[in-house]
């Protein structure tokens, strides 16, 4: 089975849209969302309404949580907040519904796959895994985690190997999964990347031949910035868009 797996849209309709079009043309099964389908962008109820219709599994993210009423945002920078307010204004109460039932995180012994916004270590205080530091801490819980799993949160691409010697941070691109190694994947972010590249990024993986590869693809920033603009969110989530930060 070719899972497609998409985290971090942030309510950025154009990158999701060409992301999903570049994904049916690659024999995909299902889609996974990794969360925060919504915050900063300007199509909360757009992105919402697509990936509920097509994903098999989303999980919450945390602006997903905020939105639903899940957690509390207010330590939050003051922009974040300007468009977490926004977004629960404008969102339907169906959608609000729906992001109010999503899982934190999903075991999948079957596949021996999981799927969590971030850590799956107390996967609802949404902590990150992005360095060395923070996968070593991962690390000293790997008995407790399946061979891969896939989280998003960070906007970055990273992936981490386990064994018995420690752990190994190794570059993105196909990876075939080796049956004595554990992996946490980060698989970046559709709608709001930070590695200085401003495309939108998604994965897929392959249950059958165990193999996971990341790609990017260019999209209309332009587009979605100015639907920032015109929704008079914090210009500043229209401009790093543009940047890729």
């Amino acid at each position: 089975m070719r899972i497609g797996i998409i985290s971090d849209i942030h309510a950025n309709l154009a990158a999701l849209e060409t992301v999903l079009e570049e994904l049916e043309t690659k024999n995909i099964d299902e889609y996974v969302c990794l969360g925060d389908v919504v915050g900063y962008g300007a199509s909360p109820n757009e992105c919402c309404n697509i990936v509920k219709n097509l994903a098999r599994l989303t999980i919450m993210g945390n602006h997903d949580a905020a939105v639903a009423g899940k957690m509390d945002y207010s330590y939050y920078y003051d922009q974040a907040k300007q468009a977490l307010d926004w977004t629960v204004e404008v969102l339907s109460e169906e959608n609000i519904k729906w992001l109010q039932t999503l899982p934190y995180i999903q075991n999948e012994e079957d596949t021996n796959v999981c799927f969590s916004h971030g850590s799956p270590m107390n996967p609802s205080e949404f902590n990150y895994i992005f360095n060395m530091e923070q996968a070593n801490e991962a690390y000293q819980h790997r008995e407790d985690l399946l061979q891969v799993t896939f989280i998003g949160h960070s906007h970055l691409c990273r992936i981490f190997s386990f064994d018995n010697d420690g752990v190994v941070q190794m570059v993105p691109g196909l990876i075939e999964l080796d049956p004595g190694k554990q992996y946490i994947i980060s698989v970046g972010s559709v709608g709001q990347p930070r590695d200085y590249d401003p495309r939108a990024a998604y994965a897929i993986f392959d249950t059958e031949s165990r193999t996971f590869e990341q790609y990017r693809v260019e999209y209309e920033i332009a587009l979605s910035a100015k639907r920032i603009y015109d929704a008079r969110l914090p210009d500043a989530f229209g401009k790093r868009l543009f940047v890729g930060i």
